[in-house]
Formats: C-alpha cells, structure tokens, sequence
C-alpha cells in the first residue's frame, strides 16, 4: 500500500495539457484491462503493476482513480457498456416480436458473461463493500441493459405476451436472476460436471419464458 511518505516523495507530473487527462485515462484503463485479461484473475491486478505498463508512477494513477477497485470497475464497465451497443440494441432493431427479442437477449447475455468470466465476476459477483460508488446497485438497475429489458417486459404484458399478474420489476428480476444463476455458477464453477453448456442455456431459456407466459 502506497503510504503518505510515498506520495510525497514520488515525481509529481506536471499539469496535462487539455485532452492528455482522457488519453492518460485511456491508456490506465487499457493496461488495467490487458493485465486482467492476461492473468485471468483481479488478484493479480495491482495499481503498481498498472503503472508500470504505462509508464507512470503508482501516484499518478490516482488522480484519475480513488483505488484498485474502482479501475477495474470503470474497465469492466466499458464492456458492459459495449452489451448494449452489440447485444440489446440490434436485436431490438431486428424484431418486433418480444418472446423472440427475450430470448435472443437471453443467450447474448449468457454469451457475453462466459466471453468475459472476469469481467462478470468484478461487475456482478463482488461484496458490495467493494463496488464503487459510480458502480452502486441502484444505478445498476436503472440505467442500461436492465432498463431496456425492463421497457420490453413492460411491452409484452401490455400486448399479453408475458403474464400480467406478476409487477413488471419482479419479472424482469427474475428473468435477470435466473441468467445470472447459470452465468454466475459457470465462472465460478468452470469445471462442474453437467450437460454441455450450450443445452444448459437452452433448457434455463425454457423454463424461464414457460414461467413467464400468461397463465
């Protein structure tokens, strides 16, 4: 842990000219992400090690970053931001049908968490205690992907394609928890036995659109 000391003694950089702030930022977030990426494990993934393949001192990443956890939160979340963009977005443009546009959601979602195991275990599988504040529950679930598959449950009970006796959040809820269960159990258990993944995507879809059907 970098102590006062520390700080006080390392080179201090100069002010950045206007936009060499965003490129620094960038490129920490990039070094951040690569190292993630090549040890496949956040343990592995220090502020000095960061620095290092930047080129700064460990005191200087944190004028753009309070601590580990919120970089490595702001570089996962630059792919969950991409989710919407690659997976929600094009399927809402290519379907009106709602049961198909859940269910292709559905596997996009599935896909995307097994693509980037450590990614979905910084973003959705961290104690609260280390989410930062940027990162909280509550913004979580009103903003992006959970928002937008939230707007399309709310279409499917209005047009009597999903069950209108459940409160559209707690559907959407447990849609959403039901996916996260199987991603969740995959990344953490990668080696579990059981059907081959693909029939484990297949069968949750099932059973999770069964039990949202109009009664």
């Amino acid at each position: 842990m970098t102590g006062l000391s520390d700080l006080a003694a390392a080179p201090q950089p100069s002010r950045a000219r206007r936009g060499e702030g965003d490129r620094t930022r960038q490129a920490i977030l990039r070094a951040a992400e690569e190292l993630l990426i090549e040890s496949g494990s956040q343990e592995q993934v220090n502020i000095r090690a960061v620095a290092e393949r930047v080129g700064l001192t460990p005191p200087a990443i944190y004028r753009y970053f309070s601590d580990k956890d919120h970089l490595l939160f702001e570089a996962c979340g630059q792919y969950f931001d991409d989710f919407e963009d690659e997976v929600i977005n094009p399927v809402l443009r290519t379907t009106d049908d709602v049961i198909e546009a859940l269910r292709r959601i559905a596997e996009g979602y599935v896909r995307f968490g097994l693509h980037h195991p450590e990614h979905y275990r910084i973003m959705f599988m961290l104690h609260h205690d280390h989410t930062p504040e940027q990162y909280a529950d509550d913004r979580v679930v009103e903003t992006g992907s959970f928002g937008s598959t939230a707007a399309l449950v709310q279409r499917g009970v209005a047009t009597g394609q999903l069950r209108g006796d459940l409160d559209v959040a707690a559907l959407t809820w447990a849609l959403w928890a039901g996916l996260h269960g199987l991603v969740a159990l995959a990344v953490a258990k990668p080696n579990m036995p059981g059907p081959p993944i693909d029939q484990r995507v297949a069968a949750m879809i099932d059973v999770l659109m069964d039990g949202a059907a109009p009664r």
